[in-house]
C-alpha cells in the first residue's frame, strides 16, 4: 500500500508565518485588522498549530473543510492542525486570538490535556456559540493570559500553563455539551482511541483488523463496541476519514485522480474511483467539477 502523506499537497503555515511573535505560543488582542500574510487569503491551507478565536465583533467569511462560516459575535472558533482553511477576506474584527503548537503542548501540558475533546476534535467541529456567562468567563481568562504574555516576566510560564489548562478544560465541557452527552466509560474511551488511530493512519491502514491489532483486541470486539457507541460500523469510520481527505484534496488541489489515490494509500486508481463513488454516488472527477463550479 502506498504511504505517501496526503497533507504535503496543501500548504501548511507555521505560527510565525501567520503573524505570531514566536513559533510555539501566541496570544493577541485584535481590535481592527487581524494581520496575516497576504498569501493566506483565498488560498487553501493548513496551520501547524491550534487556534482559538474569541469573537466579540466581526463578520468576515472563511471556510473550514469546505464548510462556509461567517464570524458571529459571542462565539468561540477553534481549528486544529489537520483542518483545511480558506480565508475569504481580511475584514476587521474584534476579539482575542490564542495560538499554540503541538510542541508547546508536549513540553508544557500534561498528557491528559492533549486528550481533551477541544484538542482532539473528534467531531471535526469549528464553532461554539456562547451564552453570556460563558463569554464573560472566557474573556476573563484570555485577558489574564494576554496580560501574562505581555507584561509579567516572573512565573510567566507557570501562570500561562495554568490558565491554558483551565481554558481548555472549560472549552472541552462546552464542546461535549454541544457534540455529545456520553459519559467517559471504557467503551467510549475505546471509540475515542479508535478515531484517533484512524486520524493518524488512514493513508496506510484501510482495514478494521489493522486497527484492532494496534489496540490489541479482536476485530470482532472492536466492531461491536464501535457500532454500539457510535451507531456506525468500524469500517464506516475508516471510510469516512479517507473520503473526507479525498474531498479536501479534490477541492483544494490540482493533483490528478491517480495522484490523490496514491496519496491516500490506494495502489489502484480505478479502485479508488469505485470507492469514492460508493461514498458519494459520483466519481471523484464529477465531484471536483461540481464543487468547483458551485464555489468558484
Amino acid at each position: 500500500m502506498n504511504t505517501l502523506a496526503s497533507s504535503v499537497v496543501i500548504p501548511k503555515y507555521s505560527l510565525e508565518q501567520s503573524g505570531g511573535k514566536d513559533n510555539l505560543f501566541d496570544i493577541r488582542l485584535v481590535d481592527s485588522d487581524y494581520k496575516e500574510h497576504p498569501s493566506i487569503f483565498l488560498t487553501p491551507h493548513r496551520k501547524d498549530f491550534y487556534m482559538l478565536v474569541l469573537v466579540e465583533e466581526g463578520d468576515r467569511k472563511h471556510w473550514v473543510d469546505m464548510e462556509p462560516y461567517t464570524l458571529q459575535p459571542d462565539t468561540l472558533y477553534f481549528t486544529t492542525p489537520q483542518q483545511v482553511q480558506v480565508k475569504e477576506d481580511p475584514r476587521p474584527m474584534r476579539g482575542i486570538v490564542l495560538s499554540f503548537t503541538e510542541s508547546y503542548l508536549l513540553t508544557n501540558a500534561s498528557p491528559q490535556i492533549r486528550q481533551l475533546p477541544i484538542i482532539q476534535n473528534p467531531n471535526n467541529g469549528h464553532e461554539l456559540q456562547l451564552q453570556p456567562e460563558a463569554m464573560a468567563f472566557l474573556r476573563d481568562i484570555m485577558e489574564k493570559m494576554l496580560l501574562e504574555y505581555e507584561q509579567r516576566p516572573d512565573w510567566h510560564n507557570s501562570m500561562q500553563q495554568a490558565y491554558l489548562q483551565l481554558l481548555l478544560v472549560y472549552l472541552s465541557r462546552l464542546y461535549t455539551e454541544k457534540f455529545s452527552t456520553s459519559e467517559r466509560q471504557p467503551d467510549r474511551i475505546l471509540l475515542k482511541k479508535y478515531l484517533q488511530l484512524i486520524d493518524s493512519n488512514y493513508t496506510t491502514h484501510h482495514e478494521v483488523a489493522a486497527y484492532a491489532g494496534l489496540l490489541n483486541i479482536s476485530a470482532g470486539h472492536l466492531g461491536d463496541v464501535i457500532r454500539q457507541q457510535s451507531g456506525r460500523s468500524a469500517i464506516e469510520h475508516i471510510h469516512a476519514r479517507v473520503l473526507l481527505e479525498a474531498r479536501r484534496m479534490l477541492f483544494h488541489t490540482d493533483q490528478s485522480i491517480k495522484e490523490i489515490a496514491f496519496a491516500l494509500g490506494f495502489e489502484d486508481a480505478s479502485y479508488f474511483n469505485r470507492f469514492f463513488k460508493r461514498g458519494y454516488n459520483q466519481t471523484p472527477l464529477a465531484f471536483r467539477n461540481a464543487t468547483r463550479e458551485m464555489y468558484h
